[in-house]
């Protein structure tokens, strides 16, 4: 049996496989942010494909956070019963799922949320629109956010919680001196600007319990002029594991844009995949932390490699499982093709009107074997 369907754990989450669904916005939530049975069946559906985790959409822990149209929230305990029935659903498929906590800061949406972006830092050029700097009120008004939503999320049947510290959202400004221009405590030195996520670690980790998996998703860089690098992160994630971490998912890059974003297309080659593999071996050189690695893998060869060469101790993937939520059931079962994912980002563009995000492509292909 290959190591990747291996039975793991991750701070007592027992897992079936080492195969991570990484969050995403599916655009299937409410408006104000509640579960849809939509929601729920993607869900379900990834549990049936034999994910061994999902991590659930990047929910919304405050109003003014809100990054997305239809974006799922965790901002309200009114919130709660609609992500029970969703966990609900998962277990009850025998899968396991882990809610991702997080606030879009500069990338909130004026539209949706009514007032200027919450920022570390307001600085000219951030953006062409006003923002408001936090002050110190605002980060300890935040913090007693991110505990309000830990325990919704395990009040709500979570296996666990994942801490959204990567792409540019808010924890991700603090850390990235391209956005933390802040002279009080919260910048300059690295130990400064990881203040804040030290301590909602360390509060989430007093309100939800020891025995609660506690994870983040973090940048290994992000790619941009004076922004986090390698060294920075490794050191970010030591200190966090102090203060009560017990898995990082490593990705990397902002959502400004460009060839270095998140979700880079057309991986269509072997060596086009892992594309954080170098800041993997890095990361895992250095710290005793269970490590996921995210980012353009779409190959099993590929991933049952990062996993035998020391990488990665879990394969994360988001995009392919929109196409294929059955893919690891589908690899289990012999048929090792790569994803048929062509990383074109076009499953995003229904989701911005409404329809939810789904496989544009494999939709077109199927239209097209009609009309022959």
């Amino acid at each position: 049996m290959s190591i990747l369907f291996e039975s793991v754990a991750i701070k007592g989450m027992q897992l079936s496989n080492r195969f991570i669904r990484s969050a995403t916005w599916e655009g299937m939530a409410t408006s104000d942010g509640h579960v849809t049975p939509r929601l729920i069946e993607s869900m379900a559906a990834l549990a049936d494909g034999d994910v061994g985790l999902i991590i659930s959409s990047h929910t919304y822990i405050r109003p003014e956070g809100q990054a997305s149209p239809w974006q799922l929230g965790i901002y309200s305990d009114e919130c709660v019963s609609g992500l029970q029935a969703m966990t609900a659903k998962v277990h009850d498929r025998g899968g396991k799922i882990v809610a991702q906590l997080a606030h879009a800061g500069n990338f909130a949406a004026e539209k949706l949320t009514g007032q200027p972006p919450l920022v570390v830092s307001d600085f000219e050029g951030l953006a062409n629109t006003p923002r408001r700097e936090m002050s110190p009120l605002d980060i300890d008004e935040l913090v007693i956010a991110y505990i309000a939503a830990a325990q919704r999320a395990k009040l709500a049947g979570f296996d666990g919680i994942q801490l959204h510290v990567a792409h540019g959202y808010l924890l991700s400004q603090f850390l990235s001196p391209h956005f933390n221009r802040r002279e009080d405590e919260y910048g300059g030195s690295l130990p400064n600007r990881a203040r804040i996520h030290v301590r909602v670690c360390r509060a989430v980790r007093d309100a939800v319990g020891e025995q609660f998996p506690l994870l983040i998703k973090l940048n290994c860089r992000d790619f941009a002029d004076g922004g986090l690098g390698p060294d920075d992160s490794i050191q970010v994630a030591g200190l966090l594991a102090d203060a009560g971490l017990d898995a990082v998912e490593m990705s990397g890059g902002l959502l400004t844009g460009g060839k270095l974003s998140p979700s880079r297309p057309a991986i269509n080659r072997v060596d086009k995949e892992a594309y954080f593999k170098e800041d993997a071996l890095a990361f895992k050189a250095k710290l005793n932390l269970p490590l996921i690695l995210v980012g353009g893998i779409r190959s099993f060869e590929v991933a049952e490699r990062l996993v035998a060469e020391g990488a990665a101790d879990f394969i994360s993937m988001s995009r392919p499982f929109i196409r294929e939520p059955d893919l690891i059931q589908r690899w289990k079962s012999g048929d090792r093709r790569r994803a048929d994912c062509l990383s074109d980002n076009l499953c995003f563009r229904p989701g911005l009107t409404g329809k939810g995000i789904y496989c544009v492509t494999e939709e077109r292909e199927a239209k097209k074997g009609e009309e022959r």
